[in-house]
């Protein structure tokens, strides 16, 4: 295994006045919905976590890929404004100066460490070491990449379904322990540190790399899902059509049009099996916060980067306005706060900067796109928006902006085209109605029109 470490000199006074923050990330997590439901994937420590918290069921994303969307997060503004839409540009290669969520923590006097994928780690161990010594020093006192599983790890079964069109499309059930495991390798050092800081206030980033590819996992979790158990999806038949830009693009495209329902079932269990393997690591960082009675000093947020397609529309990735995409998990478990809540209001990842700043007693920075959930979070029946928004890029001359409301998604792409689904009728988002609703379009093309420029 290649360890990326980074340590500065660890200089935080104890103030133990300020609240934990342990920020828990897992990447390409998506919803709950289609063959991918609760009922399906086994995930306790989630339950669990929820059982300690509030759970943001419409929560959104402002962009469905995992650096813009990370980028966005992590400093409260939208992709619109930090021009960052693909994997290719670095946060600090584009924003340098931002000061971002753990960065604000950090100097306002917390000690601040990463493990794993907080920020994004894509382009292999280059660009992954260029992106850690970035933000060394900003936004953490240390912090630890974990790229590869460790030597001599056997796949006990496996393949690449697309016959290696697609290198990344690769699924495995391994030998070994999870500590063989990047996630294991993350939730060890995660709980280390925690016992290790005792009294002093913490920020410390939690960035799990599973369910995302490659699906591979420690056999165990595979064999908790027999292949002829799971359903996979079936687009309907009667489903509207939609341009190329929207779903189905590109190579990716072309690969998943080929799938026998074999393929498609071999991906579902590989996603699910990953899924249980996230969420067992996940565990072994609750138990510290049991051990150590952590859960009334410590804020813990569980996000996913962005939601994901398990088959719908024929699409196995992320990068679209649809639904399965643009949401994603959210649970919030803070301290004086009821647990076991569950929220349908709508919030998008942009509120949780503020929302760590109104609960750590701290001011922004610098102007966020967000607003603090701390009101939901005393009353999940709350509101603090009406509308969610998401961006996608496809090239320099076109890109889409999609807007959920309780009832409606709208999307608005740059050269006029639109789409509108109504979420009261058509969960799934199988029809464009937007040539019967022109007073609905008009409404929401009016406030995508509010949003701020993107100049790509």
């Amino acid at each position: 295994m290649r360890v990326l470490l980074f340590i500065l000199a660890l200089s935080s006074p104890l103030l133990a006045a300020k609240p934990n923050v342990l920020l828990i990330m897992a990447d390409d997590l998506r919803d709950f919905g289609g063959a991918f439901t609760r009922d399906v994937v086994k995930t306790p420590n989630l339950d669990r976590l929820r059982a300690h918290g509030t759970t943001f069921e419409h929560a959104y994303v402002q962009y469905t890929v995992c650096n813009p969307s990370r980028s966005s997060m992590m400093t409260g503004l939208r992709a619109e404004q930090t021009g960052i839409v693909g994997n290719d540009t670095r946060l600090r290669e584009r924003m340098p100066d931002v000061i971002t969520m753990p960065q604000l923590c950090k100097k306002a006097g917390w000690q601040s460490h990463a493990f794993g994928k907080l920020f994004h780690l894509g382009g292999g161990r280059d660009a992954a070491l260029r992106q850690q010594w970035m933000d060394a020093g900003r936004s953490w006192h240390t912090a630890q990449a974990f790229e590869v599983t460790k030597p001599g790890q056997k796949m006990l079964e496996g393949r690449n379904v697309t016959g290696g069109a697609l290198k990344w499309c690769q699924w495995g059930a391994a030998d070994g322990t999870d500590d063989d495991q990047p996630d294991g390798q993350i939730a060890a050092a995660t709980v280390s540190m925690i016992d290790k800081l005792g009294d002093q206030p913490w920020f410390i980033g939690c960035g799990f790399m599973k369910p995302h590819d490659p699906f591979i996992a420690p056999k165990k979790y595979f064999d908790l899902y027999p292949l002829e158990s799971l359903k996979i999806w079936k687009d309907p038949a009667d489903m509207d059509a939609v341009r190329k830009e929207s779903v189905g693009l590109g190579d990716l495209g072309k690969a998943f049009a080929k799938f026998t329902d074999q393929e498609w079932r071999e991906l579902l269990r590989a996603y699910c099996a990953c899924t249980t393997f996230m969420d067992a690591q996940l565990g072994r960082v609750l138990d510290v916060l049991d051990q150590k009675k952590l859960w009334d000093k410590t804020l813990v947020i569980f996000v996913g980067d962005h939601g994901y397609h398990t088959g719908e529309r024929q699409w196995w990735n992320k990068n679209t306005l649809f639904e399965r995409a643009c949401h994603a998990p959210f649970i919030i478990a803070a301290p004086g706060m009821k647990g076991g809540q569950v929220s349908e209001s709508l919030v998008e990842f942009v509120d949780l900067y503020p929302t760590v700043t109104d609960f750590c007693g701290l001011k922004m920075p610098h102007e966020g796109a967000g607003l603090s959930l701390l009101p939901i979070l005393k009353n999940p029946t709350a509101s603090v928006k009406d509308a969610a928004f998401t961006l996608v890029s496809r090239s320099p001359s076109l890109h889409g902006q999609s807007v959920r409301t309780a009832r409606w998604r709208f999307t608005l792409w740059s050269d006029g085209q639109t789409e509108l689904y109504d979420h009261d009728s058509d969960a799934e988002e199988l029809h464009n109605v937007a040539a019967q609703h022109a007073d609905v379009v008009s409404e929401l093309s009016g406030r995508i029109g509010k949003l701020p420029a993107f100049k790509p």
